[in-house]
């Protein structure tokens, strides 16, 4: 195992011997407070995947787990993770083998299911974990099922990682028909868990809303934004995925800071306010930032660029956008999120990608195809499909 300085001294990345990403990303980067770990898939040191479903999902687990030794930290310490599903791995069979890895003491946790990740792994699993065990504590509420084996929530010192949250009813399990009350539902879960922390939606700075095409993102909307002030709402990805767990089709994940005076929404001036998603918004030192992808901004704003290549390079200058605003760059970015529209176009992405790490440490990094590729025609006014999306997580 190696850890080697990157481009600040309280920048670390990490990784373990044999240890070959397939891509323009650190396995793990120690920053501040925290590890974060890359997404891990479920091939082998070999290269092979396992014969069985559980056995590949055990593997995927043993590949983060590597990475958290070697930072010098245990499972234990992990606090947050979100779990990709190949419509092949069963949520079922990944709970089961969760249990093994935690039988006490989880961490919070997302679950979502996805059309195609890289290497054609059937999982794919990130984490972030505390450097100091103390900090983690469990945070829960009396309606929470007492024998589930993810924690509702994790407080993690100055910040809260909060698990996914369904909109189905929690008593009964059925799914509301309206998808507004489906939102509206996953909303309340959201809510319930914050105050049992002490705080409320104010204090979030990053939100995940995954949902399928059931919910749609007008009705999403919507209700979200009735949670939130105008203009100093979380930052947020949105992602439509091929399909959630227990049939649902909304979930809710997110973090929060325990301190507002540490909380500090940025917004480029070329960025009007929204009422759904702030660009990037300060937890104490770390820094969150919405998802972006490769559109013109501003007046007959859009997508026009027709390459994947060529959307990446756009999406990184509206990521710049919000770094530049809250006086960081790109060599302080510790983890991201990259969302494809294609998983072919796998190697096309990277080649962009890693321009913008060039001299130090890229980050950990997650890159997932969400749902089967859209149709590459142009609207009459000019417009392409979104090809990428791009969110990151940046350290001071």
């Amino acid at each position: 195992m190696a850890i080697t300085a990157a481009d600040a001294a309280e920048r670390k990345s990490v990784f373990p011997e044999g240890v070959k990403p397939v891509g323009p990303y650190s396995p793990g980067i120690l920053a501040g407070d925290f590890l974060y770990v890359s997404g891990q898939g479920a091939r082998d040191a070999n290269n092979r995947f396992a014969e069985s479903a559980e056995d590949r999902v055990r593997q995927c687990l043993n590949n983060v787990k590597a990475i958290v030794v070697a930072a010098g930290l245990t499972m234990e310490h992990v606090v947050y993770m979100q779990v990709y599903l190949h419509p092949t791995t069963s949520y079922e069979v990944m709970n089961k083998i969760w249990s093994e890895f935690f039988p006490k003491n989880p961490p919070a946790r997302a679950t979502l299911g996805v059309h195609r990740m890289p290497t054609e792994t059937p999982v794919e699993i990130n984490a972030v974990a505390v450097r100091q065990l103390s900090k983690k504590k469990a945070i829960t509420a009396d309606w929470y099922p007492k024998n589930m084996n993810i924690a509702p929530a994790i407080d993690a010192g100055d910040r809260v990682f909060v698990s996914g949250f369904l909109g189905r009813d929690r008593n009964t399990g059925q799914i509301p028909e309206d998808p507004a009350a489906q939102v509206q539902s996953a909303m309340d879960s959201i809510r319930q868990i914050l105050a049992a922390a002490g705080l409320d939606f104010r204090h979030l700075v990053f939100v995940n809303p995954y949902h399928t095409k059931a919910v749609p993102r007008r009705v999403l909307d919507e209700v979200y934004a009735k949670h939130f002030e105008f203009g100093n709402t979380p930052a947020r990805a949105t992602i439509e995925v091929d399909h959630l767990p227990l049939g649902a089709n909304i979930e809710l994940t997110g973090v929060a800071v325990r301190d507002l005076a540490q909380r500090r929404a940025v917004r480029p001036k070329n960025m009007p306010p929204s009422a759904t998603a702030s660009p990037c918004v300060f937890a104490a030192d770390t820094l969150y930032c919405s998802a972006k992808a490769g559109f013109i901004p501003g007046p007959n704003g859009g997508i026009y660029a027709d390459t994947v290549e060529d959307q990446v390079r756009m999406t990184f200058r509206n990521l710049l956008d919000g770094l530049e605003e809250a006086g960081l760059g790109f060599s302080q970015v510790v983890a991201s999120n990259v969302y494809v529209d294609n998983i072919d176009d796998f190697a096309k992405m990277n080649g962009v990608y890693a321009r913008y790490y060039q001299g130090g440490a890229p980050p950990a990094r997650t890159t997932v195809a969400p749902l089967k590729p859209v149709e590459r025609v142009r609207t009459a006014a000019g417009l392409f499909p979104k090809l990428e999306e791009i969110s990151l997580i940046a350290v001071r």
